[in-house]
């Protein structure tokens, strides 16, 4: 039985309105789904960006993995996301025409040991929104901090 991997992107939800989401699989090296399997990696910084007509995730940090050697992969190197062709279609139109932007949200291994990664079209949120999430955190803390009292 695998260890299921789970590296989360907790800033995207607080930077970002999430308007839709995709699983979408990932080409990797062999010593980077090394890597991933042992949770060397990070998605916090990261960003998707399509190049022709082909999706890239940007600026991933996957460490480099111990027992490399020679056959090592870069930690920053773009990394190809994979789609069915229609959804790459309907997420290219979304970017070019309304301005959106596409946000790792979480990487993950299921249950065969392949690595995927959850992917949203997003809208940045202005700051005013920031600060209304962070109200309704801090009232969510404390009526939970309430009723445990009670």
């Amino acid at each position: 039985m695998l260890k299921t991997v789970n590296i989360l992107n907790k800033r995207a939800k607080f930077e970002y309105e999430i308007i839709d989401r995709y699983t979408a699989g990932m080409v990797l090296t062999g010593t980077e789904i090394k890597s991933i399997r042992l949770g060397k990696a990070n998605i916090a910084e990261s960003f998707c960006e399509f190049q022709g007509d082909e999706l890239f995730v940007i600026n991933s940090h996957i460490e480099e993995y111990l027992f490399g050697h020679q056959y090592n992969h870069k930690p920053k190197s773009e990394r190809k996301l994979l789609l069915n062709k229609r959804e790459l279609k309907g997420l290219l139109k979304d970017v070019q025409n309304k301005g959106l932007t596409i946000i790792p949200l979480r990487l993950f291994t299921n249950e065969k040991g392949m690595a995927k990664l959850d992917i949203a079209l997003c809208k940045g949120k202005k700051t005013f929104d920031k600060r209304e999430t962070i109200k309704d955190r801090d009232n969510k803390r404390d009526l939970d901090r309430i009723k445990k009292e009670f």
